[in-house]
């Protein structure tokens, strides 16, 4: 049975992998039973370690933003990241789905504060440069597919065991 988790789904998640049991997670209460209330800025994904073969974010990581103070300094989008990582098993697919720059759409929206570029994930988060470790990411993804769908950035990475 593989599941799916939706970030950021409002009331109904996306399922693109067709998986078996689908759960979300969003801000809004008084949701359905498979779908969580959490602030993903500030608090950690409220699933258990290895849980998810999927995690998808539609339009979703554009509002998270790389650094708070909550009280103190945070990486937010660093530690969703490794939330991310923690949560799906070897093997899993994230799939990001955002508004990216150069297109408008990116800065147009004032609740978009984490703009993606072609080369955010591929750089910062991949198996091979891992620059988002000196900010404290703890994981590794492998880059699956990463292509333009209009103004949107389509992202996929699978999760890698990270090399000692």
């Amino acid at each position: 049975m593989s599941k799916t988790l939706d970030l950021g789904c409002g009331p109904q998640p996306k399922n693109p992998f067709n998986a078996d049991e689908l759960y979300g997670i969003d801000v809004l209460e008084n949701l359905e039973a498979n779908i969580r209330c959490a602030d993903l800025v500030v608090e950690p994904i409220p699933f258990e370690d290895n849980f998810f073969d999927y995690v998808t974010a539609h339009d979703f990581i554009e509002h998270v933003p790389r650094l708070v103070y909550a009280p103190d300094r945070r990486n937010s989008f660093i530690e969703l990241m490794n939330e991310v990582y923690r949560v799906l098993k070897v093997g899993g697919m994230f799939l990001s789905l955002t508004p990216a720059y150069p297109n408008g759409v990116a800065f147009r929206d004032p609740t978009h504060v984490n703009i993606i570029t072609e080369e955010t994930f591929p750089l910062y988060f991949d198996n091979v440069n891992r620059w988002a470790a000196t900010y404290g990411f703890k994981g590794a993804f492998s880059m699956r597919i990463q292509e333009w769908r209009g103004p949107h950035l389509l992202t996929v990475m699978q999760k890698v065991p990270l090399e000692s």
